[in-house]
């Protein structure tokens, strides 16, 4: 909106100074400055409200002897919502909101968003044990994922000219000159992508700033990515997919770095407030819808890969355990608890230990996808 009205300025009365806000960049650093201070202002007064209405964690049983996972039950939950307020206001007012890429990743990280607060909604204040039902929150990702799989398939014209050319293509890490084209059947892995990233990072959620923490990580990576994908020269020379007006998602992705490291004020050991599936759904379909629109499908497991080790580890235990029953009648397990975060807790690490190596090894990993563009 702000964008908008500036460009408008700009073109009837150009005043001195206001060509700047066509400049990508500045609007990068504008929405993730606006993300931030959004989260310092209303942080502390969503926490106290989610606090006065008694809107808290409730204590997992099966965390019993897991850390100081039970002392946490009371702490304010949902508060996803100051990443939400966070990321979606500072991407309205900053980016052009006629570009279909952006529209689509604050489409998906809303629509998730509001899958996720039903959820939270259900647990902590109608007091259902399990939330919103299992195959009602899988509805709501799989729809998400049809909407966003089938306008990319059956409307690239919205995208761009030359998006037509390559909507179902994606890019191949480590190979040069080759982009695999994944034709209808790109619709499903759509929706398979959303769905298990959204479920990777919820599952990720589990200790004080690790979930928060990682998806800042993996931002910034993808903020590089949307940039140079959506400028002319630089992704000719690092011999990439253009992608025209995709560089827009660059603002996206910046809002989505401000409101991390704004969350994160408040998420890091010892948390103020957990985010819940409020956040961290939202936050799963923002990351999945950005590898999506930027072609860069096979490079989620890489950038995301501390969310994909703890869905797969989640995997692994469950389906371990029931192989172990029905063959030996009692069931083993690989893990000592799963996530893997909280098998680590179980060894005796403490949670902010093992967070700060998950943020290593983070960093570690959205390097490795940063050198796929130059070692082919």
């Amino acid at each position: 909106m702000l964008y908008h009205l500036l460009t408008w300025i700009q073109k009837n009365y150009d005043p001195p100074g206001f060509g700047v806000f066509q400049y990508t960049t500045f609007r990068s650093a504008a929405a993730a400055i606006t993300a931030l201070l959004i989260a310092f202002i209303i942080g502390p007064k969503i926490i106290n409200w989610l606090r006065g209405m008694q809107i808290g964690e409730q204590a997992k049983s099966e965390l019993q002897g897991v850390g100081l996972h039970l002392n946490k039950a009371g702490t304010p939950t949902m508060g996803g919502l100051i990443v939400l307020l966070s990321l979606i206001l500072p991407t309205l007012l900053w980016a052009d909101m006629t570009n279909m890429f952006v529209i689509l990743a604050v489409l998906t990280t809303t629509w998730l968003g509001l899958v996720g607060f039903a959820d939270d909604y259900l647990k902590v204040v109608k007091k259902y044990k399990k939330g919103l039902i299992a195959r009602y929150k899988l509805m709501g990702q799989i729809s998400i994922g049809l909407i966003l799989g089938s306008t990319i398939y059956f409307f690239p014209e919205l995208f761009s000219d030359t998006f037509a050319q390559i909507n179902t293509y994606t890019t191949i890490p480590f190979a040069k000159d080759y982009n695999l084209n994944f034709g209808i059947l790109y619709i499903p892995i759509v929706v398979l992508l959303i769905t298990a990233t959204s479920n990777a990072v919820n599952l990720t959620d589990g200790l004080d700033g690790l979930s928060i923490g990682t998806v800042g990580i993996a931002a910034l990576a993808f903020a590089v990515i949307a940039y140079v994908s959506g400028h002319v020269r630089y992704s000719d020379y690092l011999n990439i997919m253009y992608l025209e007006k995709s560089g827009e998602l660059t603002i996206f992705v910046a809002a989505l770095t401000g409101a991390a490291m704004g969350f994160l004020w408040y998420n890091s050991y010892p948390a103020q407030i957990f985010m819940g599936d409020t956040g961290s759904l939202a936050l799963g379909g923002a990351i999945g819808a950005l590898a999506i629109l930027i072609k860069k499908e096979f490079l989620l497991p890489i950038i995301g890969g501390i969310f994909f080790a703890e869905m797969l580890s989640v995997v692994l235990q469950v389906t371990y355990f029931r192989y172990t029953k029905k063959k030996y009648g009692e069931g083993k397990r690989i893990f000592r608890v799963a996530p893997v975060h909280h098998h680590f807790e179980k060894l005796g690490l403490h949670e902010s230990k093992i967070v700060t190596r998950f943020y290593i090894v983070a960093v570690m990993l959205a390097i490795i996808a940063m050198t796929t563009f130059k070692v082919r």
